[in-house]
């Protein structure tokens, strides 16, 4: 839980809206809470009500207030949890698709989160908050895959560090749309909010952050190509605006990808595969690794026929 009139330094060089920058620093859960909380005035900068349009400027002071209380209670549920490691300072999970990680806006249950709290009891990284014990890191409600989970705050800072510093390995497996002539390639263009639907994410020079996105194929079909993809920055919705940026969206993406889809699955064909990262107490490598999901197996069968009887 973030505390009363606590207050953070703002470093940044370059101007960016008060409410954006909160966003993507996810310290609130959600962007339309953090413009109530500004409006309402528990928010300020310097101690001043502002707008949430106010442009941020280096050596500016945020003073952040505390949600209400009752937004805060969530409770721990016995939601089975996939686990591929623990010890007693860090858990490595498997997420299924259609788990959302954290409570966000009317959310407050069926969460990993929630699953956790349960699994975990009071062993869970406080730095996030209430609403976000032990996440370090965050995977989209429709993509599946591994995660780590921290019990601690100093482990929680460490590989906060590591991923800042990009120590962190994450390997990604996706299936897309059409076929990539290039064996591996790089794709470097900066991430933002999409201006005219600002629940989405672009490539745009405006309001954004570094992305770079390493990819690799794994296998040609007829229309389709299966991706490796290897990210140091892990910036909203990445890999799916970054795929879709090239010409080849990912199977299943409604959102930045086709609104028909010529093959059968419910969300997007995206699994985190591979994550690596220094232990924080033991100092050593350590590299996990998420097994593909049925429904996307299914897929790859399916399109390896096709091509076998083409």
């Amino acid at each position: 839980m973030i505390e009363k009139e606590k207050t953070i330094s703002y470093k940044g060089e370059d101007k960016i809206r008060i409410d954006l920058y909160l966003t993507k620093e996810e310290i609130y859960p959600s962007r339309s809470q953090i413009r109530n909380l500004i409006t309402q005035g528990k928010i300020k900068v310097n101690n001043n009500t502002v707008k949430p349009s106010y442009l941020l400027k280096n050596g500016d002071k945020i003073n952040l207030y505390s949600p209400e209380e009752k937004e805060l209670k969530i409770k721990a549920e016995a939601i089975p949890i996939d686990i591929i490691y623990e010890d007693e300072y860090l858990i490595v999970v498997n997420k299924p698709a259609g788990m959302i990680v954290h409570p966000a806006g009317k959310i407050c249950s069926g969460t990993l989160v929630n699953a956790l709290l349960h699994h975990c009891k009071d062993s869970l990284s406080g730095i996030g908050g209430i609403i976000r014990p032990g996440i370090v890191h965050r995977l989209d409600k429709n993509t599946s895959g591994v995660m780590v989970v921290a019990k601690n705050n100093l482990t929680h800072l460490d590989l906060s560090q590591q991923i800042k510093n990009r120590q962190i390995t994450k390997k990604y497996i996706a299936l897309v749309h059409g076929n990539i002539k290039d064996d591996s390639g790089i794709i470097d263009a900066p991430i933002g909010r999409n201006i005219k639907n600002r629940k989405k994410m672009a490539v745009t020079e405006g309001n954004s952050r570094e992305a770079v996105t390493k990819f690799k194929l794994l296998k040609k079909f007829l229309n389709h190509t299966l991706l490796e993809a290897d990210i140091r920055t892990g910036r909203t919705h990445q890999i799916r605006v970054h795929l879709s940026f090239i010409g080849h969206p990912i199977v299943g993406d409604k959102i930045y990808g086709y609104r028909k889809q010529e093959l059968t699955i419910n969300r997007q064909a995206l699994h985190s595969h591979i994550l690596g990262f220094i232990h924080p107490f033991t100092k050593k490598y350590m590299e996990f690794c998420a097994p593909l999901p049925n429904d996307i197996e299914e897929l790859i069968s399916s399109l390896e026929e096709i091509k076998n009887n083409y």
